[in-house]
């Protein structure tokens, strides 16, 4: 099988791929962290952030393997341990111990980061052309954007 050619520059294409796999593994780890929450959370908000929790964990997953199959299509490969997922990722781990609202506010700092790493790596698939990658990202940044504004509404922001 073939990989798609972009407007290959080896620099900038290691940089893309650097910044993919980030991606990769900050999606793993919140797979992670929302699984915690939506298991540990309690409270009079329970059922409401129970369910969210396992809409985003969902959400997670799918844009896991969305990222890690484009990184694939352009020759990249994909970081595929819990290993390196924890040496890349910017993401924290839930601790067991937060309250349902610090749940929500760390889930709002991690989105807020997504959205900015994303917003990175669109400018880098920008310099390569690389407009199936850029459109990708930017979809998956409105996405993250909407998360975090969503939960800033839930706590009355």
């Amino acid at each position: 099988m073939e990989t798609v050619k972009t407007n290959v520059n080896v620099d900038t294409t290691a940089e893309l791929h650097r910044a993919l796999n980030k991606q990769v593994a900050d999606w793993s780890v919140l797979y992670t962290k929302l699984h915690n929450f939506h298991w540990y959370v309690k409270g009079s908000n329970f059922f409401t952030l129970h369910a969210k929790f396992e809409e985003f964990y969902n959400a997670a997953a799918a844009r896991m393997d969305e990222v890690a199959e484009r990184l694939l299509t352009i020759g990249g490969s994909p970081a595929a341990t819990l290993r390196e997922h924890l040496a890349l990722t910017s993401i924290t781990e839930a601790t067991g111990r937060e309250t349902a609202d610090e749940m929500v506010e760390a889930l709002i700092r991690d989105f807020r980061t997504e959205a900015s790493e994303l917003q990175e790596a669109i400018e880098i698939a920008g310099s390569l052309d690389d407009k199936a990658t850029e459109d990708m990202l930017i979809g998956l940044k409105a996405e993250v954007e909407k998360d975090a504004w969503m939960l800033e509404a839930y706590l009355g922001r």
